[in-house]
């Protein structure tokens, strides 16, 4: 029987003797694989990252890594010899050193070992850092100390790192890069990671398993896709913030009805009798624009994305829809102008609570 690289059982996760997310169960399957953990401020991401490094002590339930048991309530062992690195939010550069040394403080730490070392100047390299060596971290903005401080925690080539919002000090512009970057050296070098984050677009491109904590538990584990299009409760999908939902009542097999929209087709992701009234999650990219339609909505709002538009539109009983529109669309409708959504309206797959 296979072992999972790190598994998670029924664990309560505390700090100062408050649990902050009880009963947790989850696993990274295989070695080089990402698991990106999303929840809002405060929930409790960062004790889950300080327990699994060995900082917090846990009293049910257990941790394992590549098959050793590593925490449980009667066998702890110490951070230092769990080959776990974790990289904190506020980056713990020491303020006596040069960036240059703070970051070879993790190389030096990987000296014994047999891994494939990464090369100081390739991470270095990656992360757009080269200009900030021989200043001191007083000396570099906060988004800079957070590249050095993960380039530091990615030449001690753990057996499993753990990143405290990376990037969420690194300028908007420049993220999306370093995250593509990021990608490459763990994909490359095969480094098992957790990322806590709040950012979603951030952990679905990251992550290859996506944990959302609300409300003091995992409320789905999943894949990134899976997260995004089937979201398992009304909590995930306002915590994803995504799209909204609408009352509507199911008419047959495959559709429902909407007063406002009429009637929708499509697969349900859960079977509900006929009659049944549910909250149907309508995402943005679900309606399509159509000025030739009979189907017309009030346009409350347009907010320009670059490469689209989202258009918020009021519907006769006051619902506010959002709708994707790609930007290059010939006809751009102004507020209180009237929005044509396409009929017969069709979603490939219909989530409903």
């Amino acid at each position: 029987m296979k072992n999972n690289f790190l598994e998670i059982k029924n664990v309560d996760f505390k700090i100062g003797g408050k649990i902050k997310v009880k009963n947790a169960s989850f696993l990274i399957e295989n070695e080089g694989d990402t698991l990106c953990i999303l929840g809002p401020s405060g929930i409790g991401k960062t004790t889950i990252l300080r327990t699994i490094a060995g900082l917090e002590e846990i009293e049910k339930g257990y941790i394992k890594l590549n098959g050793k048991l590593i925490s449980s309530k009667d066998k702890h062992v110490e951070p230092e010899d769990r080959n776990i690195s974790l990289a904190f939010q506020d980056n713990s550069l020491f303020p006596h050193y040069t960036v240059e040394k703070n970051i070879l403080l993790g190389s030096q730490r990987n000296k014994t070992k047999k891994k494939k070392k990464l090369s100081f100047k390739k991470i270095i390299h990656m992360l757009d850092i080269s200009k900030i060596l021989k200043k001191y971290p007083h000396e570099i903005s906060a988004g800079e100390a957070q590249r050095a401080s993960l380039a530091r925690s990615l030449l001690t080539q753990p057996d499993l790192l753990l990143l405290d919002e990376p990037l969420s000090n690194v300028d908007q512009s420049f993220k999306e890069e370093i995250q593509v970057r990021l990608k490459k050296i763990l994909s490359n070098l095969k480094i098992t990671t957790i990322i806590v984050t709040h950012d979603s677009y951030e952990a679905f491109y990251l992550g290859n398993k996506c944990a959302i904590v609300l409300d003091g538990q995992i409320k789905q584990f999943d894949d990134p896709y899976n997260v995004y299009h089937f979201p398992n409760s009304i909590e995930v999908v306002n915590f994803l913030n995504r799209g909204i939902l609408i009352p509507a009542k199911v008419t047959g097999e495959n559709s429902l009805e909407n007063e406002d929209l009429g009637t929708i087709k499509g697969n349900f992701i859960k079977h509900y009798a006929k009659g049944s009234n549910v909250q149907l999650l309508l995402q943005p990219e679900d309606l399509e624009h159509d000025d030739k339609s009979n189907l017309k909505l009030e346009v409350v709002d347009r907010k320009f994305r670059g490469t689209n538009f989202i258009y918020t539109l009021k519907t006769n009983s006051d619902l506010l829809i959002p709708v994707f529109v790609h930007s290059h669309h010939e006809h751009q409708h102004e507020a209180d102008e009237k929005f044509g959504i396409k009929r017969p309206i069709n979603i490939d797959h219909i989530v409903c609570f």
